[in-house]
């Protein structure tokens, strides 16, 4: 920490540019890919947060689990693409738990009309 921060912000920029200046273009895609998995799979907790504000308790909408299910393959997608064994074994459980959710969602719908 002798160096202060704009050595620290100097050094992360060199190390950014390094990373991301090996990358060939297929690469840089599927970082891109694995970016947006990971920003869908982080918006359903913000979802979740304004539903249930608005209801003034814990509540789970609907979107929530699309959200789960579209970030989740693409995040395994990404881990596998990467062979990311703890990405896979992190999101492949999960992908199920997300499509049980919406079937049992759907059976319900189908039942109360």
């Amino acid at each position: 920490m002798n160096q202060g921060l704009g050595y620290y912000l100097a050094h992360l920029i060199s190390q950014w540019q390094h990373y991301f200046g090996g990358m060939d273009n297929i690469e840089l895609i599927w970082l891109m890919v694995g970016l947006l998995g990971q920003s869908m799979f982080m918006m359903r907790f913000v979802v979740q947060w304004i539903h249930s504000e608005r209801h003034q308790k814990s509540v789970i909408p609907v979107s929530f689990w699309y959200l789960s299910l579209a970030g989740g393959l693409i995040v395994l997608a990404y881990g596998i693409h990467k062979v990311e064994p703890v990405i896979i074994l992190g999101q492949l459980p999960g992908t199920f738990v997300y499509i049980r959710n919406l079937i049992l969602i759907r059976k319900e719908k189908e039942y109360s009309f």
